[in-house]
């Protein structure tokens, strides 16, 4: 889930701010605070690019170790064919949508 915190952050990088709460008290005198909409709205926005690479975190678990995908290719002797297929398995598991 996405923070008002990250919202700000990413709406305003390296502003001096501080959240009490739900209360916001704007310290930085060179930018501007946001509105309670902006905020909102970048909260929708990082949410919705979070959950779009759902797919992208499930497949970075159940890939092999870099190791084990290195002895695969060298040890297999089928020109990578092994590491190719558990690479796949992952790919087909957890689809780019």
């Amino acid at each position: 889930m996405i923070t008002t915190v990250e919202a700000i952050n990413s709406l305003k990088p390296n502003a001096e701010w501080v959240l009490r709460g739900d209360e916001l008290e704007w310290l930085d005198a060179v930018q501007t605070e946001p509105t309670q909409a902006e905020i909102d709205a970048e909260v929708i926005r990082l949410q919705a690019e979070y959950d779009s690479q759902e797919y992208a975190r499930s497949r970075a678990l159940e890939y092999p170790s870099i190791g084990d995908q290195l002895d695969m290719i060298y040890h297999n002797g089928d020109g990578g064919a092994t590491f190719q297929a558990a690479i796949k398995a992952v790919k087909d598991k957890y689809p780019k949508e």
